[in-house]
């Protein structure tokens, strides 16, 4: 599965080069968490991706708690479009 950067941006994002708005980051993350899945049921034993894998859900959660004190509408707008269980 290849990420789509410019897709994901463009869906999420309010204009095309927003790449930094919290919705595009949390969307990337998702995305770039999917695809190690993907990977790591594969390569089980592959630690360093794993260690990967963790760090960005914990990179991702931490936006998703922020975005949550600061708009909880957008925070659940998000999470339903992204199907991110919490």
């Amino acid at each position: 599965m290849k990420i789509n950067k410019a897709e994901i941006v463009k869906t999420y994002g309010k204009n095309e080069q927003d790449t930094g708005s919290i919705e595009v980051q949390i969307a990337l993350l998702t995305a770039r968490i999917s695809n190690l899945t993907e990977h790591l049921k594969n390569n089980k034993q592959d630690l360093h991706s794993t260690r990967g894998l963790n760090k960005m859900v914990a990179t991702r959660k931490k936006l998703l708690n922020y975005l949550s004190e600061v708009d909880i509408e957008r925070a659940r707008k998000i999470k339903s479009q992204l199907g991110i269980r919490g």
